[in-house]
């Protein structure tokens, strides 16, 4: 495993700039696809997709957001800049030995093995959500159920390094991860699904993860590098909640992999939605496509009569009018009912449960538009 990796101070650099070369290495692999100039880029395209100039750092010569590392100063001018490690406003930054040697601006060679890695993997699928507690990692669960039992071969990988939901919410508690010659092996549900996460490595389920963001790059890295999915059809990354360390890290080293997208899973409410829109945003910064977004929790549907009532009010129109406003697909919506977190807890697909269930039928229509949207992807490469 070892030859799979960088030297460590190659990677992060020892001491207190642990975490400078990453980050470094991580805000320039998602920045702006031409350099910003000093006073210049007004006319920077706008395109869907595209990051957007931010005029307050042009106006002042400081770096965009994703081109400055996260511990540099407001005035950084960016590690894809001429002057970075040289200027004035670079002077006892953390990583202006790094910038001004030219390491920050090297592609992490990890790239290239995740590329390799993932090219027998046909569909890459992020899982995203701006606020925590939508039910996003319920969504990636059932989704993987749901793709598996259409004979797809499936893994589902689980980012969420500090609170990873997906073992148990699989029925997999317990499992141990094992390396063979090929790297790690996931954990197998089934002959069509594979599965990994922290959450195999933890002695004690209750053990709380207390990591700084180099560390979880460095896991990030290796499950993308080192397990072994072998042949997919879809792989399924349930990310944590935000706009953080793990997405940047994931973004950034599947950044030669051909991604298809990100699904972004919202509930119905604004307090929800507002985060869903900066979710969105930051797919665009990153040239990450929007798969659409799913309305989860959207109503309660009666077990017995299948009435719905809308338990949180949508008072901006809900998903469906965000989506209108930020020119993203809806993929569908996911009412709120008893049998999804039964299923959760104990982790079976909502399918096995009861498979004319309404709330299953939900499922299976989120999964036509998704393969209809990932289709319509990759005709248009």
């Amino acid at each position: 495993m070892a030859s799979r990796q960088l030297p460590q101070a190659a990677v992060f650099t020892l001491g207190a700039a642990a975490g400078a070369c990453a980050a470094s290495a991580l805000a320039w692999a998602i920045s702006r696809k031409a350099a910003l100039h000093d006073g210049q880029g007004a006319d920077r395209s706008r395109e869907v997709g595209k990051p957007d100039a931010d005029p307050k750092s042009q106006s002042s010569g400081s770096a965009a957001p994703e081109d400055r590392p996260a511990d540099a100063p407001e005035s950084c001018p960016g590690v894809s800049s001429e002057s970075a490690g040289k200027s004035a406003s670079c002077a006892g930054c953390p990583n202006q030995a790094l910038c001004a040697s030219g390491e920050a601006k090297q592609k992490d060679p990890a790239v290239v093995d995740v590329m390799h890695r993932m090219a027998r993997v046909k569909r890459k699928i992020l899982v995203l959500s701006g606020k925590g507690g939508v039910g996003k990692s319920t969504v990636s669960a059932q989704l993987s159920f749901g793709f598996a039992a259409r004979s797809m071969d499936t893994g589902l990988l689980d980012v969420d390094i500090c609170g990873p939901s997906v073992p148990r919410m699989l029925g997999l508690s317990g499992q141990d991860v094992h390396n063979s010659s090929e790297g790690w092996e996931p954990i197998y549900l089934d002959e069509h699904l594979a599965v990994m996460s922290i959450g195999f490595m933890l002695p004690n389920q209750d053990d709380a993860i207390i990591w700084r963001g180099p560390r979880k790059n460095g896991l990030i890295k290796q499950f993308l590098t080192d397990v072994n999915w072998g042949d997919l059809e879809v792989l399924i990354v349930d990310t944590p909640p935000g706009t953080s360390d793990e997405h940047l890290s994931i973004v950034t080293y599947l950044g030669d992999s051909k991604v298809d997208g990100a699904i972004i899973v919202t509930t119905p409410q604004e307090v929800s939605l507002m985060d869903v829109r900066k979710e969105i945003n930051f797919c665009r910064k990153v040239n990450l496509p929007v798969l659409g977004v799913v309305e989860n929790m959207s109503g309660y549907a009666c077990p017995k009569c299948g009435q719905e009532e809308r338990v949180f009010a949508p008072s901006t129109g809900g998903a469906v009018a965000m989506c209108e406003q930020m020119q993203v697909p809806f993929l569908g919506s996911i009412p709120l009912d008893a049998r999804v977190a039964a299923a959760g807890d104990q982790g079976i697909s909502l399918a096995q449960q009861q498979k004319d269930a309404p709330i299953a039928k939900c499922i299976e229509k989120v999964i036509d538009r998704i393969l209809k949207e990932t289709d319509k992807e990759k005709g248009k490469a």
